[in-house]
């Protein structure tokens, strides 16, 4: 791999834009968030803005950049991405931003998924499972030190693996998902309407409420189920966790660690770690920096 001085990862979400700057060993050198705009033409300007502020001149340095959606076969734009900031299916970021190097896309989990394998919870893995456990389940996968994007970069979409092939389908069609059992995005008609927000319900679990409790077993039995079944698929030497629902902390990995001991399958005594994620928010701007770097042929 080429040696860089400065690569630049940006994150594009919904709600901020996150810039880190890294040089190749993977050290911070500064970084940045800034409130998403609503329309194409001002949230270029701001990520203009960002690139000017910590990198420099517009054609250096090496750029990555995350966002929701399927990223194109070329890695130079999102090629779907119905239902969230549909404003960018299909932009071109090196011409949208006048670029000469070409700034290299990718969905946001495996990002998160590559700067976690790359210096956070997984470092120095080659086998990762991760998910990011928040309104919805999203995820990646790297096997033998490699991302799996898949076909049309659809892999990595954990949440959208069937529990219960009897269950309603979910936003992927899948019926009884692992999304629907455990995501935000459903927590309020699982709870009959006492809870909105996975923070109310573990509060309310802290303190004993019996409600509670059984809502919070529930999604805790199903995480260990679909845990259990990609690590019977993938067999990765850790599964990170991410998002709100991870940061319960001990109220979450306790008791799975408990469904897990009765749930995985372990021919060799040993089960697979099951760790919380180590970069925060800044994971798929990490992420997105090395990729950047994997994918970038020295001009």
């Amino acid at each position: 791999m080429e040696e860089f001085q400065r690569v630049v990862g940006l994150d594009v979400g919904g709600t901020n834009i996150k810039a880190i700057v890294v040089d190749s060993s993977g050290a911070e050198l500064d970084r940045s968030t800034v409130a998403t705009p609503r329309q194409r033409s001002a949230l270029l300007n701001s990520v203009r803005e960002l690139l000017s502020e910590l990198a420099g001149a517009p054609s250096t340095p090496l750029v990555g950049l995350s966002c929701p959606g399927l990223a194109a076969p070329d890695s130079r734009s999102i090629a779907w991405m119905q239902g969230r900031m549909e404003i960018l299916q299909g932009l071109d970021w090196t011409e949208a931003l006048g670029r000469e190097r070409a700034v290299w896309v990718l969905n946001d989990a495996h990002a998160a998924t590559l700067g976690e394998a790359w210096l956070g919870a997984a470092k120095n893995r080659q086998n990762v499972v991760l998910l990011t456990l928040g309104t919805g389940i999203g995820g990646g996968v790297i096997v033998d030190g490699r991302l799996l994007q898949g076909q049309i970069g659809r892999a990595g979409h954990l949440g959208h693996l069937c529990l219960d092939v009897d269950g309603l389908p979910d936003i992927c069609r899948t019926p009884g998902s692992l999304e629907d059992a455990v995501g935000e995005c459903t927590l309020e008609a699982r709870a009959r309407g006492r809870f909105r927000d996975t923070q109310a319900l573990v509060e309310a679990v802290r303190e004993g409420d019996e409600e509670a409790n059984e809502v919070w077993r529930r999604v805790v039995r199903a995480l260990a189920c679909g845990l259990a079944s990609l690590i019977n698929v993938v067999d990765p030497e850790v599964v990170v966790l991410g998002g709100g629902i991870a940061q319960a902390g001990g109220t979450l990995f306790e008791p799975l660690g408990q469904q897990m001991d009765e749930v995985e399958w372990r021919p060799l005594g040993a089960g697979v770690p099951i760790v919380p994620a180590a970069l925060g928010d800044f994971a798929g701007a990490f992420g997105a920096a090395r990729y950047a770097m994997d994918r970038e042929v020295p001009i």
